[in-house]
């Protein structure tokens, strides 16, 4: 395309340097920028504040650089910067193993964005600098808390506009999440939910509050397990029967109502051994568990080990309830434009909102880790990284 290439040949792999103006500007005069990193795995001590953080280069002509405004914390957040799921997203990053261990640090956490398009790949058709976006970064990318991320375009989407930054960043990576689970794994849709009986296990924190909003725009009938506490909080977002799971044994309570025809289980542990005989048998109804063991599974015993020990698990696990006639299924994360502008279009039609718990400033990252370490979430913990949040800038 007319434009100059350097090639390096190095250790038999070929290296392209595409010196060109219009493919990448801004990084030309920004070398560093401001994130919080961490350095190696640990407690809430290996959090760092840093003004030289590499900036971030757009490799691939889909790709899209984004000046973050707002950043969220979700659960996973505290648990990658404890190392969860270290073997298999260094896999990812670097499927043919050709870096050392530990090059993916300095790591840059956060994995909700809400911000203005800096900057676009070469074929990058349906978004220009100067757009409002949002987006959910996938776990093995350079995450939120930093001034500038890159991202590939069919992650990002316009934000909605009656959203300030900071209200937009508490929603893409719950959504995605729920979206995955309920969608994908599911089998969910607008059209096929009307009067469906659903199941939320753990209703008040980011995913919950999320899922109780989308499944009531689209018709469903949700019941819901929270504190007595939080109760008002998933009232007030259309749960129709909340039970408490302070007052005692939840499946107690829960087994004296009508069966239900999808269980979305965000709690984990031993809500396995009851969860799934609250089912519609023979019905195709559906136990979804966003609790799993599979990353865990992979840094215990390596790659390979690891998903041959998950699929035996999964496998054994959707056979055995099979049997009873009911479908036992893992739900993942996964990023995703599109389902962002279906939600997108969503919240500016009033149907679902923003839950955020609290704010904090660029300058409060540690503490906001803390808020989100102690659990019990009602909502989303979200971080104002630069202007333009409204009215909510903490700066």
């Amino acid at each position: 395309k007319g434009q100059d290439v350097n090639c390096i040949i190095n250790n038999n792999s070929y290296y392209y340097f595409v010196l060109s103006p219009d493919k990448i500007t801004t990084s030309s005069n920004m070398t560093v920028m401001p994130a919080w990193v961490i350095d190696k795995y640990g407690g809430s001590d290996v959090l760092r504040f840093t003004k030289n953080a590499s900036f971030p280069i757009i490799h691939y002509p889909n790709e899209v650089i984004v000046k973050v405004h707002a950043a969220a914390l979700n659960p996973i957040d505290v648990s990658m910067r404890g190392g969860y799921g270290a073997a298999t997203l260094s896999m990812k990053r670097d499927p043919l193993n050709i870096n050392q261990t530990g090059s993916e640090f300095p790591l840059i956490l956060g994995r909700d964005v809400s911000g203005v398009i800096m900057e676009c790949g070469l074929d990058v058709k349906y978004f220009k600098e100067g757009d409002e976006v949002w987006a959910a970064i996938p776990p093995w990318k350079q995450g939120s808390l930093a001034e500038f991320v890159v991202l590939s375009a069919n992650e990002v989407s316009q934000k909605p506009k009656s959203l300030s930054h900071t209200e937009a960043a508490s929603i893409p990576y719950v959504a995605c999440t729920a979206w995955s689970a309920l969608v994908n794994t599911g089998g969910l849709t607008k059209e096929n939910c009307t009067s469906k009986r659903i199941l939320i296990l753990g209703g008040s924190g980011g995913v919950g509050t999320f899922a109780i909003q989308m499944l009531k725009a689209w018709g469903a009938h949700v019941t819901v397990t929270c504190s007595q506490n939080a109760e008002r909080l998933v009232r007030g977002l259309g749960a129709d029967h909340v039970v408490d799971y302070t007052a005692g044994p939840v499946e107690v309570p829960l087994a004296t109502l009508e069966k239900f025809d999808l269980i979305l289980d965000n709690v984990g542990g031993a809500t396995e051994s009851w969860a799934l005989g609250l089912l519609k048998p023979w019905c195709g109804a559906k136990y979804v568990t966003l609790v799993t063991p599979f990353l865990q599974n992979t840094d215990m015993l390596g790659i390979a080990d690891g998903m041959l020990q998950t699929g035996v698990t999964v496998a054994s696990k959707a056979l055995k309830h099979l049997t009873k006639g009911v479908h036992y299924r893992w739900g993942f994360f996964a990023p995703s434009g599109p389902a962002l502008d279906d939600i997108s279009e969503m919240v500016d039609a009033g149907q679902i909102r923003a839950v955020v718990e609290e704010q904090f400033a660029f300058s409060q990252v540690p503490q906001a880790f803390q808020k989100v370490e102690k659990g019990h979430a009602r909502g989303k913990t979200v971080v104002q990284i630069s202007g333009g949040g409204g009215d909510d800038s903490q700066h």
